[in-house]
């Protein structure tokens, strides 16, 4: 397949130069330089930007120290696992659950950064990459536009085009990069890989289903929030979808999401790399492509299940929806009442039947518990 690749992709280096002004000019990059870093004056901030002439240069001078203090201000704490999984000589597709719009994989780069390892290139949908400083931010931070609405055919095609992209960026740009399991965040807790995602990747490359998914160098990414970021947005839209109403999206809601992620309180953050999944390792007992695809989804969600970092709400959740105290020395009378309280001041928040809204709520804590346990017994 033979596509014309550059429309969908992220600034290179050659852009610097010329993006850059525009943006640190712009007036939302007043706005979060204040936010962000209060004490340097704007004009030091673009001052500081003279010198950079590459991409990962910005990443490292600005988008590092922003998100840092992100984390800083709103988590307890970020934690990561697994580099040792790594070669900073390969590059990898980072097959990530996906909870929070930016900082998922925002949070990945800062990882990769203060590991030695070159950043990724990340997909972005293009509800959110609209004209103006925030197409610009994020071409600037290599993400690139993945389209989301058409015809059958026109998605047909829009799937062909984005797998070509992202194989041309692994094998031959040498690039890594970043894509969620699924299309946009989960909202009921279950972290799930949809089968599309890897019918998608396997319309590009030759040979085998087994020889173009190893290719690919499959690496499972798992994000965890101990507090979930936009939880009452996501437990509205489940409540919703649970009654067959169609959810419409606020005007901006996607960007007003984006600031509530980078400003609630998150808790603790864990950020865990899986292992490489190595096809030799995978027994295929069918020859039928659509079963194999199922396994390999499987596998990549037995490791992001496994390596989800749980927090006591995860078992307080748990046992609040069975009505049990299955896992009651996993936590303290104290954190149960915190986090009953906090469970109740976003559902009065919400529209519907408390009842049901308290149930998903619930559940959206407890599913990652309930994932690990369903491994543990052989349940998938």
């Amino acid at each position: 397949m033979d596509f014309d690749l550059k429309e969908m992709s992220p600034y290179t280096d050659k852009d610097v130069s010329s993006v850059l002004p525009k943006i640190l000019n712009d007036p939302l990059f007043a706005m979060i330089s204040k936010y962000l870093w209060p004490e340097t004056p704007l004009d030091v901030q673009i001052a500081k930007s003279k010198h950079i002439d590459t991409v990962l240069g910005f990443q490292k001078e600005f988008m590092h120290s922003a998100i840092r203090t992100i984390t800083d201000r709103s988590s307890d704490g970020l934690t990561y696992t697994g580099t040792e999984n790594l070669d900073p000589d390969e590059s990898y597709l980072f097959i990530a659950n996906h909870r929070d719009i930016l900082l998922d994989s925002a949070i990945l780069q800062t990882i990769l950064v203060e590991n030695g390892f070159d950043t990724t290139e990340i997909t972005f949908g293009n509800n959110l990459m609209k004209e103006g400083f925030i197409t610009q931010l994020g071409k600037l931070n290599r993400m690139f536009t993945v389209e989301r609405e058409g015809t059958a055919r026109e998605l047909y095609q829009i799937s062909q085009r984005l797998s070509a992209y992202i194989r041309n960026s692994l094998e031959k740009k040498k690039a890594s990069v970043w894509i969620a399991q699924r299309a946009g965040r989960t909202k009921d807790g279950d972290d799930l890989t949809q089968t599309g995602l890897l019918k998608m990747l396997n319309i590009s490359g030759t040979g085998t289903f087994e020889e173009k998914m190893a290719q690919l160098k499959i690496v499972p990414l798992s994000i965890s929030y101990e507090y979930e970021p936009c939880v009452d947005l996501k437990v509205q839209e489940t409540y919703l979808s649970s009654l067959h109403a169609k959810y419409i999206k606020a005007p901006d809601e996607d960007l007003m999401s984006i600031a509530s992620g980078v400003m609630e309180n998150k808790g603790k953050i864990h950020l865990a790399f899986g292992k490489q999944i190595l096809m030799e390792d995978l027994i295929f007992e069918t020859t039928k492509e659509n079963e194999k695809i199922k396994l390999l989804a499987k596998q990549i969600d037995r490791q992001i299940y496994n390596n989800y970092q749980l927090c006591p709400v995860h078992y307080i959740a748990y046992d609040t929806l069975m009505g049990k105290e299955t896992y009651k020395n996993e936590y303290s009378e104290a954190q149960k009442n915190d986090f009953m309280t906090y469970a109740e001041e976003k559902i009065t928040t919400l529209e519907g039947d408390k009842d049901s809204l308290k149930s998903i709520f619930y559940a959206l804590y407890a599913n990652p518990l309930i994932n690990q346990l369903k491994i543990k017994n052989g349940l998938f």
